[in-house]
């Protein structure tokens, strides 16, 4: 099934022309509340049938459209979408947060089945990329271009941020301007035939704009969450963090980068946020007993509406 809006995607894929203003003009957009499904991540939350595993994929529907954040490890949410009777043939557009196994692994799969989409990447999307640590190992996107693009994937290659549907924006590369937000020291490219420490470039986030502020929807936030954060504001021009999903990738950080970043965070005064896959479960566990009821540990299966309305979980 092809809409309106993904044809219009896919046209700005090819061109690189076509403005979103006129979806909101319509008046039959809702751009005050964005829905996020939780399709893959390392743990389930919910006897239905899921499967866990090592990766997160997100669908995330605001504004009249279906974006897909990552596709998880290994193509699972083909089979966890189906039983959340979720039809990933109406997606709209993929984005992929950075180039790394656990977040690309079910692009195959999930393009066999949805067919031509724009995909949204940093053009270091396909950059080398490797863990040092325990052993020495490629965790970069497991296929190769032209695969991925005889499948349907219209790869539309964004350095810059940009707004893909009213207020929904792709981070572009996040400048790196904290000075403890230091990376993770196990990751390595390779330029110029020399192994060097991995910058990441190609991490990306999703900002979206709701009537109660910013919720900013996390890959695995190689960036630093703190970074991704004061980007987005700058970008979005919205000054309130509403919340905050995704991997924050504060489990491999050092002790002074998790209690920096977790000041900087109650700071904000958040009213949601779930942090999961590369989080950890230390670090998640330390982040439900500090930020309480505001906490949401976001397995696969889970869904929010926000902003929360009083009594939603």
């Amino acid at each position: 099934m092809t809409t309106g809006f993904s044809q219009q995607l896919t046209a700005e894929a090819k061109n690189d022309t076509v403005s979103l203003k006129n979806l909101r003009d319509t008046g039959e957009v809702d751009t005050e509340m964005v829905k996020i499904t939780v399709l893959s991540e390392n743990t389930v939350g919910i006897p239905s049938g899921l499967t866990g595993e090592w990766g997160l994929a997100l669908l995330v529907e605001t504004a009249g459209a279906k974006i897909l954040l990552d596709t998880g490890e290994r193509g699972n949410i083909l089979a966890n979408a189906a039983a959340l009777q979720v039809n990933l043939r109406e997606v709209d557009a993929l984005v992929m947060s950075h180039g790394h196994y656990d977040h690309s692994g079910g692009m195959r799969d999930f393009l066999r089945l949805r067919g031509e989409v724009p995909v949204y990447v940093h053009p270091d999307f396909f950059s080398p990329h490797y863990s040092a640590r325990p052993r020495e190992q490629y965790i970069g996107v497991p296929y190769c271009r032209k695969e991925l693009e005889s499948l349907g994937a219209r790869f539309v290659w964004e350095r810059n941020p940009r707004q893909i549907a009213p207020g929904l924006w792709i981070s572009g590369e996040v400048p790196r301007q904290t000075d403890f937000e230091k990376g993770d020291s196990r990751l390595v490219t390779v330029e110029n035939g020399q192994k060097i420490p991995d910058p990441l470039r190609d991490d990306m986030s999703l900002y979206c704009v709701t009537d109660e502020g910013l919720v900013i929807i996390l890959g695995c936030a190689h960036a630093g969450v703190v970074n991704i954060v004061e980007h987005a504001r700058r970008v979005t021009g919205v000054d309130r963090i509403y919340g905050i999903i995704g991997g924050t990738h504060l489990g491999p950080a050092s002790r002074e980068q998790q209690e920096a970043t977790i000041t900087y965070l109650q700071g904000l005064n958040l009213k949601f946020l779930a942090a999961n896959h590369c989080t950890g479960l230390p670090v998640a566990a330390h982040l439900a007993a500090i930020f309480g009821p505001v906490f949401h540990f976001a397995p696969a299966g889970a869904c929010y509406k926000l902003p929360l309305k009083d009594g939603d979980d």
